[in-house]
């Protein structure tokens, strides 16, 4: 039995679609192993977001052929359909999976042993047919992203996406739903809907929205959760966050993207909203849910960004309060508009910032978590941790805090009402079980 080892850069929707072809490759009778050790066949689903991406995608390449020579290696995605050519002339890469092009797999290991056709890339710039991947299972138990929709129609200045990952494409309502079901029918209790570009589900399509697809998914059996994966702020209308408290089954848990709280800076990212809108959106969702968990991403470092730009950030995420920021520095991208703007930002400057609003994420996460201090809250009880030379069992809230409960009996996939008493080391809050709902 030939072996393979599968290994995701990047996105969720680069997980989703690493664990569909390792579901087609089981299907073809591969032994599925770690990346560390000695397979017949590596494939690195790669990511192209920055130079930084760019580079641990070769890295993994190269990783790959020097574990085993005589293997075949594939690189698949996003760094392939930017660099294909460069790719081409790389010794350690024997095959090259464009987007829109994953779903060929078998197809393309046959024509492998055939030909050795080496190359399968297509221009992504007028693609509008939606590629169709799905999985029954995935590495965890528990919780489950489901891909709705693929492409990017808002070029924003730092961005390579809408040249890699193509135009807005959606998935039809049938295989979402064909999806979520087996998904359901194999245990699993929450989805997670995921995208390139989430808001802009069903523009492609004559009918149907994100609404559509959670009012549907909603009414699955056997799905008791359902999480949205990143947004923007434009869709969180007041109509549309009123429609939301009406899906029983969605998680009060948000990740609005915001990358910077200083409109000048959101204007030459051609981000289409600025900070008045974003707030409204924030408080709009905090007024028709307790206490939403709201996270966020925020970029330091773009082109331009003075002092004075940085302290306006620094003002609005005070201001909002965000439970979770993810924090990154800007990284020069080849082929984007960013890339040619005057005033770009030194190194030491991004770390600087990058180190700031770090501290302000600790204290603001912080204190989001003490708010449950003696509340009791509804656990997806995932796997077993050892602290303090004990075992606890942990999930996530609904609002996706990690709580512990002490105990060696294992309580994965498991819906428990916990009394949340205190917070331990690694943000975990642990408390005691109250009430265990499901066998």
């Amino acid at each position: 039995m030939k072996k393979a080892a599968l290994h995701s850069l990047g996105c969720k929707v680069n997980a989703y679609e690493t664990e569909a072809m390792e579901e087609m490759l089981l299907r073809q009778g591969y032994e599925i192993v770690s990346f560390e050790e000695q397979a017949d066949v590596y494939l690195i689903n790669t990511c192209s977001v920055t130079n930084m991406a760019d580079r641990k995608s070769r890295q993994m390449l190269h990783r790959a052929k020097k574990q085993n020579p005589e293997a075949l290696v594939i690189a698949a995605g996003c760094y392939v359909q930017a660099a294909g050519e460069e790719l081409l002339k790389d010794q350690a890469v024997d095959i090259l999976i464009g987007n829109n092009e994953k779903a060929r797999l078998p197809l393309i290991l046959e024509e492998w042993e055939k030909a050795h056709k080496t190359s399968w890339i297509h221009d992504m710039t007028h693609e509008r047919t939606y590629e169709e991947l799905a999985h029954e299972r995935t590495s965890g138990h528990t919780r489950a992203c489901v891909k709705i929709q693929d492409g990017c129609d808002q070029f924003c200045t730092y961005c390579i996406i809408p040249y890699t990952r193509g135009r807005v494409r959606s998935r039809s309502l049938t295989d979402i739903l064909s999806e979520v079901q087996a998904l359901a029918e194999n245990g699993y209790q929450e989805v997670v809907l995921t995208g390139i570009h989430l808001d802009s589900y069903g523009t492609d399509l004559p009918k149907g929205d994100l609404l559509t697809v959670l009012r549907a998914v909603n009414d699955v059996r056997g799905i008791q959760r359902i999480r949205l994966g990143s947004l923007e702020p434009r869709i969180m209308t007041e109509a549309f966050v009123r429609e939301l408290t009406f899906v029983e089954k969605l998680c009060p848990h948000f990740h609005l993207s915001l990358q910077s709280g200083c409109d000048e800076t959101l204007k030459r990212m051609n981000r289409k909203y600025d900070t008045e809108e974003f707030g409204a959106c924030c408080e709009r969702l905090r007024s028709h849910f307790d206490h939403p968990a709201l996270t966020t991403d925020v970029m330091v470092g773009f082109p331009g960004e003075t002092e004075e730009e940085f302290a306006e950030t620094v003002a609005f995420l005070k201001k909002i309060r965000f439970y979770e920021t993810h924090v990154f520095k800007y990284s020069r991208r080849k082929g984007t508009r960013a890339d040619r703007m005057d005033g770009q930002i030194p190194e030491p400057v991004k770390t600087k910032r990058s180190d700031l609003l770090l501290k302000l994420t600790e204290e603001n996460s912080l204190n989001y978590r003490t708010r449950l201090l003696g509340r009791t809250v509804e656990v997806l009880m995932e796997e077993p941790y050892v602290l303090q030379g004990k075992i606890w069992q942990t999930g996530h809230t609904r609002e996706y805090v990690k709580v512990a409960v002490p105990g060696e009996d294992s309580l994965t996939n498991r819906l428990v009402r916990v009394k949340v008493e205190k917070l331990l080391e690694n943000d975990l809050l642990c408390g005691t079980a109250a009430d265990i709902d499901r066998e």
